[in-house]
C-alpha cells in the first residue's frame, strides 16, 4: 500500500467531518508570484482544503476565456515550473494546505519528468493533474511521480464510458476530478441535472474521492454540488474576480470572500442533508 498523502490524509479528514472538499484553482503569477502567496494564504484562512497550482501555458485547449486570460498574464509575469516549484518551498515554511501542480504535459515533458517530480516533491507538491495526459501515455511521468509519493489526479469527462472510467480510475490517485460539462471551463448558469447520477455511477466502480469542477461559480451551485460529491473544484470564478480587481489587497480579500461564502454554503447544504437523512 502507498504512502498515505497530504491529499489522502485531508479527505478523510473531511469524510470524518462530513463535509466536502473546496478546491479553489489559481493561476501561478497572476499577476505576480507574490499575489498567488497571498491567495493561497488568504483561500486557506477562508476555508480552501486543497488547491490548484495553475501552470502557465501558452495552448491551454481545455480552458475558457477567464482562465486563457489569466495563464496569459501568469506568463506575460515571467512564471516557470521552477519559479512555481520555488514558490511551493516557500509556502511549506508556513502552510500544510496539498498543493496540486495543475497544466498541460508540454512544460512538465520539457521540465523532464523525473527532474519534475523530484523536485516538487522535495519542495512539497502533493499532486500533479495533467489535463491532457491520458493514462496510455503517462507512464514517463507516472513511474516518477509513484516513486516519489505524489499523487496523479485524472480526470473524467460526461462522455467517457463507464468502463474506460474504471481504467481511468486504476492509473489515479488522491482523487478523481470529473469534469461536469463538455467544453471548457467557465462559469455556467446552470450546472448539468443528470450530474448526481453520474456520480453515483461512478462510486460504483472507484473508491477514490470524486471532485466536480468547470462551470462551478457561485456559492449556490458549489452546495449544491457538495451534498454528493468529495469536492468542488472552482477556477474561472476566482480569475474573473482577480481580472476585476487587479492585485493587492482589494483583490485577495474579494477573492477570500467568494471562497468564503462558497465553504460555508458547502458546510450548511452537507449539515442539512445528513439531518434528513
Amino acid at each position: 500500500m502507498a504512502p498515505k498523502t497530504r491529499i489522502s490524509r485531508k479527505f478523510a479528514e473531511l469524510r470524518a467531518r462530513n463535509e466536502s472538499a473546496l478546491i479553489p484553482f489559481i493561476v501561478c503569477g497572476d499577476p505576480s508570484l507574490d499575489d498567488t502567496a497571498a491567495l493561497v494564504e488568504t483561500f486557506e484562512a477562508a476555508g480552501a482544503d486543497l488547491l490548484e497550482l495553475g501552470v502557465p501555458f501558452s495552448d491551454p485547449m481545455a480552458d475558457g476565456p477567464a482562465n486563457q486570460r489569466a495563464l496569459a498574464r501568469g506568463l506575460a509575469a515571467g512564471v516557470s515550473l521552477a519559479s512555481i516549484i520555488g514558490l511551493v518551498r516557500e509556502l511549506r515554511r508556513t502552510t500544510e494546505i496539498p498543493l496540486i501542480l495543475f497544466g498541460y504535459y508540454n512544460p512538465f515533458f520539457h521540465y523532464g519528468c523525473e527532474r519534475l517530480c523530484r523536485d516538487a516533491a522535495s519542495a512539497g507538491v502533493d499532486g500533479l493533474l495533467v489535463v491532457d495526459l491520458p493514462p496510455e501515455e503517462s507512464a514517463e511521468l507516472a513511474r516518477p511521480a509513484r516513486a516519489n509519493n505524489l499523487d496523479l489526479i485524472r480526470l473524467l469527462a460526461p462522455t467517457t464510458p463507464l468502463e474506460r472510467c474504471r481504467e481511468v480510475a486504476r492509473a489515479a490517485s488522491g482523487f478523481l476530478y470529473y469534469v461536469s460539462v463538455t467544453g471548457v471551463t467557465g462559469a455556467r448558469a446552470e450546472l448539468p441535472a443528470d450530474l448526481e447520477t453520474r456520480l453515483r455511477e461512478l462510486r460504483s466502480i472507484t473508491s477514490l474521492p470524486l471532485g466536480v469542477g468547470f462551470g462551478i461559480s457561485t456559492p449556490q451551485q458549489a452546495s449544491e454540488v457538495a451534498v454528493f460529491a468529495d469536492a468542488v473544484v472552482v477556477g474561472s470564478a476566482l480569475s474573473l474576480v482577480l481580472e476585476q480587481h487587479g492585485h493587492g489587497v482589494a483583490a485577495w480579500s474579494a477573492a477570500g470572500e467568494l471562497v468564503g461564502a462558497m465553504k460555508r454554503a458547502m458546510k450548511t447544504a452537507r449539515a442539512a442533508a445528513a439531518s434528513v437523512a
